[in-house]
């Protein structure tokens, strides 16, 4: 083999490598905020019901006390395997009172929000520190057939 077949092979692999990697970026909006116009709409001293008919069912209802909706969407930009980047994010909360009607209609932005550490600590677990063959081979040969009674009909 020649060095220009060499140098031509190469190359070509390269590029041929090269195309393979994608440059575009691709923003992915997820969530469902609802338009502008229905959330002008909502007033304070609605119903729950009201509210669902404008604005529909929302992302995350609190759990604790089921007194607030949130609606949310975000937009996020990505680039091949690369970490995304959150580029907007958008969150309605509706908040009632303990009759259900609307108490007050909050927005918030990307701008309004903050980063929330994650704390490094452990909350202890009672169990037994298993290793790997005990937790996956512990079992075996501890075979315990039912035995016939009267409950079973002998199965």
């Amino acid at each position: 083999m020649s060095t220009r077949n060499i140098v031509f092979s190469t190359v070509a692999a390269a590029m041929l490598f090269l195309s393979g990697c994608s440059t575009d970026y691709f923003n992915q909006t997820e969530g469902n905020l609802p338009p502008k116009k229905d959330i002008l709409a909502i007033k304070r001293g609605m119903s729950q019901e009201e509210v669902r008919e404008i604005l529909g069912s929302p992302s995350v209802i609190s759990s604790l006390d089921h007194k607030s909706w949130i609606y949310m969407n975000s937009t996020m930009r990505r680039l091949a395997f690369l970490k995304p980047k959150e580029i907007e994010r958008n969150v309605l909360a509706v908040e009632f009172n303990l009759d259900g009607k609307v108490e007050k209609v909050v927005q918030l932005t990307k701008d309004n929000g903050f980063e929330v550490s994650v704390s490094d600590d452990e909350t202890p677990v009672m169990s037994n520190d298993e290793g790997f063959l005990q937790k996956y081979f512990g079992g075996v040969g501890q075979y315990l057939p039912v035995e016939p009674t009267k409950t079973n009909n002998g199965l």
